[in-house]
């Protein structure tokens, strides 16, 4: 994608891939070593009671982790998929949804390159938060998938 920062790089890859993102006004709003904060605007993304539509906060969080992971990974023709996941609603989004997710860093990271280097698969648990006003409103938590590419267009096994 040319000289794209790596915000530009992922929001462009998220809405080609995975057109929802852009209806749904998704946004890289930081984009870091380890970190990665997706955003989306309450206009569009609102239930009947004005609050954060559930479904909305779930798809948010899960692409932060998956945007997370395929950020991290390197590997730009690497699948990432969610293999399971795991949310709780505390408190209702009343403003801009920000999902936020860190990467580990520790080995964990280190060693889940080196099992996607060597298999060409490799699974992490990822956490995400949506946090308004300092407080915490959902917590997710997802097991992701990474995939190698192969020749012609598949996966591996």
């Amino acid at each position: 994608m040319g000289d794209l920062s790596q915000a530009a790089e992922l929001e462009a890859y998220l809405h080609e891939q995975i057109p929802v993102s852009r209806l749904m006004g998704i946004g890289v709003a930081e984009c870091l070593a380890g970190r990665l904060v997706l955003t989306a605007p309450l206009e569009v993304n609102h239930n009947h009671l004005g609050t954060a539509f559930g479904g909305s906060l779930a798809t948010v969080a899960t692409l932060a982790g998956y945007g997370a992971l395929w950020m991290a990974l390197g590997d730009r023709e690497a699948h990432v998929v969610v293999k399971k996941s795991e949310i709780n609603y505390l408190h209702p989004v009343r403003k801009e949804i920000r999902a936020l997710c860190e990467m580990p860093v520790t080995n964990r990271l280190a060693g889940f390159r080196r099992t996607f280097s060597s298999r060409g698969k490799a699974r992490m648990k990822l956490s995400v938060i949506i946090r308004e006003d300092d407080q915490d409103c959902v917590v997710f938590s997802g097991e992701f998938v990474a995939i190698r590419s192969v020749p012609g267009g598949g996966t591996l096994a």
